[in-house]
């Protein structure tokens, strides 16, 4: 499990590596991965944006935005929490996310909050001790 907190929003991140949706012989690699998010501030938020940055095991960094997350931009009271679950498809065996997300206040400020660094791990990486 990844957390990470900006002005009192939890995210935490889990990642599962999915060995059904995947084809490591046509170099192809799947995760679902597990997002909640806490606000424990005392302001209500929306969560208006996402960026994603995608990093496969050679370094090649994929860029994703787009408007809030699957399909909402659901709204945080104090204490509340939303959660969901998305799944992200590789080239390569393991990598790594890191993202953000964009939110806004009532009073319209808009800040951005930290997701942590996870990584994409599966059982056909080979790992090499130096």
């Amino acid at each position: 499990m990844y957390s990470k907190t900006t002005r009192n929003i939890h995210v935490t991140v889990i990642s599962v590596y999915l060995d059904g949706y995947s084809s490591p012989s046509n170099n192809h690699y799947v995760w679902a991965y597990r997002v909640k998010i806490k606000n424990s501030s005392k302001e209500i938020v929306r969560i208006t944006k996402r960026h994603w940055q995608i990093i496969d095991s050679t370094g090649i960094i994929r860029e994703i935005s787009g408007i809030g997350v699957v399909g909402n931009q659901p709204i945080l009271k104090p204490e509340e929490h939303f959660e969901y679950t998305s799944a992200c498809p590789l080239t390569t065996p393991s990598g790594i996310m890191v993202g953000s997300y964009t939110m806004e206040t009532n009073e319209g400020i808009i800040f951005k909050v930290s997701i942590p660094a996870f990584s994409l791990d599966s059982p056909h990486d080979t790992i090499q001790i130096n």
